[in-house]
């Protein structure tokens, strides 16, 4: 991670758009999210509100493009969308940051 950013030094995503990148997560935490949770140490799922499945497959698909130590599934639930996220054993704390990031910013609902 880079200086207190939750975003990995990994990424290619030029540095300038980092911050834009990393405050679309967050607005989809703050605005959607209902649950995170653990599926394994390597894998987390987020659970947003139904309805949001555009921007989460957008947003997924280009960080993918941009950290590609990311795995993304994203599943559509009448109450809800499902983003599964995985990483491999080297990029473990990146989805440790992922978590914490998405817990702080999406708070209780």
């Amino acid at each position: 991670m880079g200086d207190g950013e939750w975003v990995p030094v990994s990424c290619t995503l030029p540095s300038e758009e980092r911050p834009l990148r990393a405050a679309e997560w967050d607005g989809l935490f703050a605005g959607h999210l209902q649950q995170a949770s653990r599926t394994g140490p390597l894998g987390l799922r987020l659970e947003l509100d139904a309805g949001c499945e555009a921007p989460v497959r957008d947003l997924a698909e280009r960080e993918g493009g941009c950290c590609s130590f990311f795995a993304f599934a994203v599943a559509v639930r009448p109450e809800a969308v499902l983003l599964d996220v995985s990483v491999d054993a080297a990029h473990a704390a990146v989805l440790d940051a992922v978590e914490a990031r998405a817990r702080a910013v999406g708070g209780p609902r």
